[in-house]
């Protein structure tokens, strides 16, 4: 019998219907995170129904990994699985229920991180790095030090490492609101920050203010290398001022120049993802606008080294100025040491003074 046109289509049709079917159909592969129900236990061995995939089964290993997972599950029960083998134990599929759970746990993380949620950090131990949370859902994430806030963040003279731990051990059993930064399942980490979540709103209070604008603080923090201040009218805003921006003279200790509590004035010199920095030498008077006055080139000074570098000798001199001998001078490191010590008071001639560049350099008289 001779067909038709339109019966030589039927075929092909339904070729057609049937591939697109199968290619539709979300086939379990493995690595796959599932929907299995439970249908029972027996010996080491539970069973799961996959719906239209089969049954699942969950063995060796994976029974003792999975203990408190089974302990009290019921026929019916749906749970989290981890395809691990297409073709395991019995022919049927090989599932883990630990491996689900990890699985599912960063998937959570990153969509915690990729929904900017703010959540409850409780913070469970602590080390000079930061502090280990246990947030959501069982999530174990760390908050370094460095995503703390300005007011958690440890105040600590001299980085002291010990004295950093002591600080950040105080927080422990607290909670506090962090945001998930990043999540690296290949290193184990998900790093928080609770710097994250005061930004937001800290960016909006600072839109009222600029740089050059001048600001009553109280000092609220004191650590070797600078100071922390509160906004008097807005004590929700920390700014920082940094050791360098203290003073036109060496500052060795913030904690010379001012203590906690002090109602000082500060200039904001910059603002920037949140935060805010400020000058109280932008305040005093510039003492290197006269210093061409007061040294000449080839004057001879007595000066105290303050501390020695790659560079070479940083010299204190009258006034508060600063002056440097070049390594050069000397020929190296070994032989500056020899000649000159931190803390010694030594005579130099004047090689040049430019206060536009705050800089005097010197020599050694010979």
């Amino acid at each position: 019998m001779q067909q038709t046109e339109e019966n030589k289509t039927i075929p092909s049709a339904l070729a057609q219907a049937m591939k697109t079917e199968l290619s539709a159909t979300d086939w379990p592969k493995e690595g796959n995170v599932i929907d299995a129900t439970f249908i029972k236990k027996i010996s080491h061995k539970a069973y799961f129904d996959m719906g239209r995939f089969g049954t699942g089964i969950v063995y060796g290993v994976e029974i003792g990994n999975a203990k408190e997972s089974l302990r009290n599950i019921k026929a019916g029960d749906n749970v989290h699985a981890k395809i691990v083998m297409l073709d395991g134990e019995e022919g049927l599929i090989e599932l883990s229920l630990s491996e689900a759970g990890k699985q599912k746990i960063w998937q959570e993380a990153k969509e915690l991180m990729e929904s900017g949620e703010v959540v409850k950090a409780h913070i469970v131990a602590a080390n000079a790095g930061g502090l280990m949370a246990a947030l959501q859902n069982e999530i174990k994430a760390f908050l370094p030090v460095s995503q703390l806030s300005l007011e958690h963040y440890p105040k600590v003279q001299d980085g002291d490492r010990t004295r950093i731990t002591e600080e950040l051990k105080k927080f422990v059993g607290q909670d506090l609101n962090v945001k998930i930064i990043d999540v690296n399942s290949r290193s184990n980490k998900i790093i928080a920050s609770e710097r994250e979540v005061l930004s937001t709103n800290v960016k909006e209070l600072l839109t009222a203010y600029t740089v050059g604008q001048i600001i009553d603080c109280i000092v609220s923090g004191v650590a070797d290398f600078g100071v922390f201040v509160r906004f008097v009218d807005n004590p929700e805003i920390e700014g920082m001022i940094h050791i360098s921006e203290l003073d036109y003279k060496l500052v060795e200790n913030p904690k010379d120049i001012v203590k906690i509590d002090d109602a000082i004035k500060a200039k904001i010199i910059d603002i920037k993802e949140g935060r805010v920095f400020l000058s109280l030498k932008a305040l005093k008077e510039d003492p290197w606008e006269k210093a061409g006055d007061q040294f000449k080139q080839g004057d001879v000074v007595d000066g105290r080294v303050h501390k020695l570098n790659q560079f070479g000798a940083v010299v204190a001199l009258p006034d508060n100025f600063q002056g440097m001998v070049h390594i050069s001078e000397f020929g190296g490191q070994d032989e500056m040491k020899k000649a000159i010590a931190p803390g010694q008071t030594y005579s130099f001639v004047i090689d040049a003074v430019k206060p536009d560049e705050k800089r005097i350099t010197l020599k050694m008289k010979k």
